[in-house]
């Protein structure tokens, strides 16, 4: 007889049930070389399981029934059980998004050489002993960022975070554009490609978490939803999810969150991810004042270009507004230059093989990805932010400073300044596009402050307006550089 507290000997053969990652019991297997038929009756022979998600399983597969799927099978198919609800919502997004003609055409509309969507293959259901399997057809693709990075010491190098910066953005932007939101990005769900030749594209999978942000036409409300609230992974969740309430801008904020950790290894909440509340107060705070998430971030050392403005424009960024995806391209695009790297799209993943070019009172980029400037180009040096095509506007510094000054002061909390010289350009000086986030952002908050009564019969204070006409100045500085056919010079147009 067994002692109380012990356990009793399993019966001889009894098999331990299956626990997915998350804690969920998975059925059993299904048997390799089954045969999957599909809603349009095409046939694909399943081959060996290569992986556990967090409610199903993935085989390789063939659409060659007479031969078993090898190791260099072309398809994957995710199964899971009729009762799980993730693929069964993964399904339906990818009828009315994952098309291929879908794709390709967005693709010619954009003019892009490759988009990092997934394809829709197929789809249809499997009984086996009893038990009714929901099945999906996808591309087979490569490893996950994941674990490169626990290769690579959780880090990236600025050049290849970036580089998956502006990838991820080009995937954001066609499924927003299909009035979805992905709500779950983060590195264990973005792919390489598999085969030789896709080692620099990478993937967005797993929509089981997508979601509407549109009905019948109309944006859907800011309003919070309890049954929601929290969704997606705990670290990367943006505000707007904390509460249920899935955005646009949300994507990017959860984004930014990423390419932050991949740049510095950690991010301030991550001592408190059992308590939901507190990491969307964190998020909260730090929102609400970009220089101080940067500096948690980077306590010691100067940040990397490019991360505190791509922030600085999605806290800007209103819960229904349409995010302008190009220009956080640009943003990514410049600092990757401003660096000393090419922007080429390739992909490393251990800083020692990446080497920066060779540019005049440059040096190579420290730890972190700050620069270091001779003093003869230290003082001409202007962060510039290009257009996507390379052009560029600097506006006279005294002028940069001054707007930069007025809308540190409209801040709910003044952004502080880093000790090193180069930290947070971006911010005391700000390139034509970026004058234009801060006019929008002075103007919110005139409205702000007339729906919260803050405005009296005498009006605002006079910082209020000269502000104002700060950005103002600015904005007509940059409009007298217009050439005699009405543009700006370098590219720049407003």
């Amino acid at each position: 007889m067994a002692k109380i507290g012990s356990q009793a000997p399993r019966r001889a053969g009894m098999k331990q049930p299956r626990i997915a990652p998350n804690g969920n019991r998975l059925p059993d297997p299904l048997p390799n070389g089954v045969i999957l038929t599909d809603v349009i009756k095409r046939q694909w022979k399943l081959g060996k399981s290569i992986g556990l998600g967090g409610f199903g399983e993935i085989y390789l597969a063939s659409d060659d029934i007479k031969k078993r799927p090898g190791l260099d099978a072309k398809y994957v198919i995710k199964v899971e059980p009729h009762t799980n609800g993730p693929l069964f919502s993964e399904m339906h997004f990818y009828h009315r998004v994952g098309k291929s003609e879908q794709i390709e055409e967005w693709m010619r509309k954009k003019k892009l050489s490759f988009l990092g969507m997934p394809k829709f293959i197929g789809s249809g259901s499997h009984e086996h002993r009893g038990i009714k399997y929901r099945f999906m057809v996808m591309e087979r693709f490569g490893e996950d960022l994941q674990k490169l990075l626990d290769r690579n010491n959780k880090v990236f190098p600025l050049k290849t975070v970036y580089t998956l910066g502006k990838m991820v953005l080009d995937i954001l932007e066609y499924i927003h554009s299909h009035g979805y939101i992905h709500a779950d990005v983060k590195a264990s769900n973005l792919l390489l490609g598999y085969g030789p030749g896709k080692e620099n594209e990478v993937y967005l999978i797993d929509f089981g978490l997508a979601c509407r942000y549109i009905t019948n036409g109309q944006h859907k409300e800011l309003k919070e939803d309890r049954r929601k609230a929290h969704d997606g992974t705990i670290e990367f969740t943006s505000r707007d999810a904390h509460i249920g309430a899935h955005s646009r801008r949300g994507d990017l904020e959860i984004l930014g969150y990423n390419m932050l950790q991949w740049l510095c290894g950690r991010l301030p909440w991550e001592d408190n991810l059992k308590d939901p509340e507190s990491v969307s107060r964190q998020k909260s705070m730090y929102m609400s004042n970009i220089s101080s998430l940067i500096k948690s971030c980077y306590p010691k050392r100067a940040p990397p270009r490019g991360i505190a403005e791509y922030f600085t424009y999605v806290a800007g960024l209103t819960f229904e507004e349409e995010p302008d995806y190009k220009y956080c391209r640009n943003i990514l695009s410049a600092a990757i230059k401003a660096s000393g790297f090419i922007d080429d799209g390739l992909l490393v993943f251990t800083s020692d093989n990446i080497i920066p070019i060779a540019r005049k009172g440059v040096k190579r980029p420290a730890e972190g990805g700050s620069l270091s400037f001779s003093p003869q180009a230290k003082s001409k040096k202007i962060h510039e932010i290009p257009s996507e095509n390379n052009g560029s506007s600097p506006l006279p510094q005294r002028k940069l400073r001054r707007v930069a000054s007025a809308t540190q002061s409209m801040q709910s909390s003044s952004l502080e300044h880093s000790n090193n010289s180069n930290s947070f350009s971006v911010l005391e000086n700000p390139t034509p596009a970026m004058l234009l986030v801060m006019q929008r952002n002075l103007e919110r908050q005139m409205q702000l402050s007339h729906l919260n009564g803050h405005i009296d019969k005498n009006g605002l204070k006079g910082n209020f307006f000269d502000n104002i006409k700060s950005v103002a100045e600015a904005l007509s500085s940059v409009q007298k550089k217009k050439n005699r056919n009405g543009r700006l010079q370098n590219g720049f147009k407003f």
